[in-house]
């Protein structure tokens, strides 16, 4: 027999000869490689065209960009220089009037958007009026008074304010024929506190984007002011014909008036290839193209080879894959000289992980090399394997391990000489599975029988102490019957009925242990009644404090105020409450607890607070409890005492579910254990 070959020529092979073979099933050979080459090149070409668009997509979001910063500069512009403007009326205020005309005069030079100033008094009658000397009247052709109303609102803001306020901007026709939009600004003017006139300056909104704007923004830009739906007021800059593919628009908020600052930039749309990295791009794609189909002659012929040798393998990959038995082969040295997929999918580890590996293997459990080197050792010294093979533990890639069955065999050359050892490998994981299942049943069924028993058990003694019971609360009433008598009562007598009540009424409550116990064995509803929370903490204070009082533990009782009562099998929520605390306090009988508090709390329930829901809690301080222990807590005759039974906490949370709660615990900060359970609350509604 020969060696088998290098894994790495089968898988290459393999690989080679399945996509051959799937491609041919979907398209005929040569059609399909034409259809692959082509789907090359129309991605290249698809990559070419969608990367020269988002070029051209990218500059003109870089235009936009720019312009959308120069129109938020040009309101910065403007801000500021209508800020100065009011600075300078303000400063008129303080000169006297002989030198108030001059300084009027001088800034209306200096500001050519100013067309005139004037001066008001309270009632807006004209004090004084300058026109700018550097055009004509702006009020020669249409009177004064038909624009008054636009300044008496815009003054009635400024006495609002306190301080200046624009009016709407309002079409002002010119002596020459022709018109300008203006607005006008009013100054409040105050005198010892009070206000004593205005003063009132009339913009021209065109020389005002001129005068502002027009050395920096004008030149690159088209500025003006527009309506809110787009009306064009004033203009700034060249209007140019054409498309405006880039426009930004900006609010001028003024006291008064709001005006929109459009700008329309005069840039076109980007070119094809809007720059030379675009270009050069484009070229590489398209001489990538040109290799392309170069390379598809060269492929085809490789191709033709490739397939020669596919299927001069195919036959005997074919059965190598279609076994589903580990096989791994080895030389007289123990280094691993070949095995199957179905060997490496059983280990987790590759072809190429496994060939020339010598022990220890990477599958050996690290606990079982010792053992398994030995064993190798004796096989490779020439002692034959038993033929029914052997039983061994492997490890998986990930950690897991699992039982195999390995059998093995000499591996002869085509020399007859024995060049290694051929093993034949099964995973027996689901053989033991299953086995494990049937133990697992059978563990199970002996413990329903110890719970039938215990359900026994219940049910005799309820039978057995009723009647006891019975005869003690008969004896009892007799007694209360008997001091009742005119003739009997004294102080001593009263103790006497006193003690006797106390025993009538702990005789009813055995009763009533012993009938609730009954009837969880046998799986009937208890009496439920409304009980008040502290009536059932108080219940079980006598046996809690006595057992405190023994461990050396303090009980706190924290109950939230306005608690309503709580519909419930009361005897059997007392032992419930009863047996966690006991618990509890148990738990912090070890001489390392220093806190030994033990709390019982009841409060609404966080979760169930609007459906009317308690939450009892009782916490302790001791240490905790583990997250194996805790898997398994409340699993029936699972206990952690040496003398426990371990049904105490499962029958507990069967009682609070039987309720329709739910009986959790949750670590206790900083040390112990919080357990909670919940109940329902005598006002809720039960649904019908």
């Amino acid at each position: 027999m020969k060696l088998p070959i290098a894994a790495e020529g089968q898988r290459w092979q393999g690989r080679l000869r399945k996509w051959k073979r799937a491609l041919d099933d979907l398209l005929p050979w040569r059609a399909g490689r034409m259809s692959l080459w082509l789907a090359l090149i129309t991605l290249v070409l698809a990559t070419l065209i969608t990367l020269v668009w988002l070029a051209g997509r990218y500059e003109a979001s870089q235009v936009q960009a720019e312009l959308e910063r120069d129109t938020q500069d040009a309101i910065s512009d403007l801000r500021t220089g209508l800020a100065h403007d009011t600075q300078a009326l303000q400063g008129l205020q303080v000169l006297a009037a002989d030198r108030r005309a001059d300084a009027v005069q001088t800034l209306l030079r200096n500001h050519r958007e100013w067309l005139r100033v004037e001066q008001r008094d309270t009632q807006w009658q004209l004090l004084r009026g300058e026109d700018s000397p550097l055009r004509a009247p702006a009020f020669e052709r249409t009177p004064r008074q038909e624009s008054l109303h636009e300044m008496v609102r815009a003054c009635l803001r400024a006495r609002q304010f306190n301080g200046p306020a624009y009016s709407g901007s309002y079409y002002l026709p010119m002596a020459n024929g022709l018109g300008m939009e203006v607005m006008e600004l009013c100054m409040p003017l105050m005198s010892e506190g009070r206000l004593s006139g205005y003063t009132i300056v009339v913009y021209s909104l065109q020389e005002l984007l001129v005068e502002r704007l027009g050395s920096t923004f004008a030149r690159r830009n088209l500025v003006s002011f527009t309506e809110a739906d787009g009306t064009r007021l004033a203009l700034a800059g060249t209007d140019r014909r054409g498309q405006r593919l880039f426009t930004a628009q900006q609010l001028l908020d003024l006291p008064g008036n709001t005006l929109v600052l459009r700008m329309d930039g005069r840039r076109s749309a980007p070119d094809l290839f809007p720059n030379v990295l675009t270009a050069l791009v484009t070229a590489m794609s398209i001489a990538l193209i040109t290799v392309v189909v170069l390379l598809v002659r060269d492929s085809r012929r490789r191709l033709k080879a490739e397939r020669e040798l596919a299927d001069a393998l195919a036959f005997r990959k074919a059965m190598e894959n279609s076994l589903v038995t580990g096989l791994r082969a080895r030389d007289r040295e123990g280094r691993i000289t070949y095995v199957n997929p179905a060997f490496c999918e059983m280990v987790g580890f590759s072809a190429e992980e496994l060939m020339g590996q010598s022990a220890p293997m990477p599958y050996w459990p690290p606990e079982m090399v010792g053992e398994y080197q030995q064993r190798q050792a004796v096989r490779l010294a020439g002692n034959a394997p038993p033929r029914e093979g052997y039983e061994s533990v492997f490890m998986r890639k990930d950690g897991t391990r699992f039982p195999v069955l390995v059998i093995e065999a000499p591996l002869i050359s085509a020399q007859g000489e024995q060049a290694g050892w051929m093993s034949a490998i099964l995973d027996i994981s689901e053989q033991r599975r299953v086995e494990e299942l049937s133990r697992a049943s059978q563990e199970r069924l002996q413990a329903t029988a110890r719970l039938a028993t215990v359900g026994e058990m219940a049910s005799l003694l309820s039978h057995e102490l009723n009647q006891p019971l019975a005869a003690i609360a008969s004896y009892a009433n007799g007694s209360l019957n008997l001091l009742d008598a005119p003739e009997s009562v004294s102080s001593a007598m009263e103790d006497v009925h006193m003690a006797l009540q106390r025993i009538a009424e702990q005789a009813g409550r055995a009763g009533r242990v012993i009938n609730s116990v009954h009837d969880f064995v046998r799986r009937r509803d208890q009496a439920r009644e409304g009980v008040a929370p502290q009536v059932l903490l108080e219940a079980i204070a006598p046996l809690v404090n006595l057992q405190a009082r023994k461990l050396g533990v303090v009980v706190r009782t924290l109950l939230e105020a306005g608690l309503p009562p709580v519909v419930c099998d009361r005897t059997m929520v007392e032992q419930v409450l009863l047996n966690l605390a006991r618990n509890g306090m148990q738990a912090m009988d070890q001489p390392n607890c220093r806190e030994r508090v033990l709390t019982l709390r009841v409060a609404t329930a966080a979760s169930n607070a609007q459906q009317g829901w308690l939450e009892f809690s009782v916490a302790d301080h001791g240490s905790g409890i583990d997250e194996a222990v805790a898997q398994q807590l409340f699993t029936p005759f699972f206990t952690t005492k040496a003398e426990g039974m371990g049904l105490g906490l499962s029958l507990c949370r069967t009682v609070i579910e039987q309720h329709g709660g739910y009986l959790d615990h949750a670590p206790n900060t900083p040390s112990g254990t919080i357990f909670r359970f919940t109940l329902p609350a005598a006002t809720r509604q039960t649904p019908a």
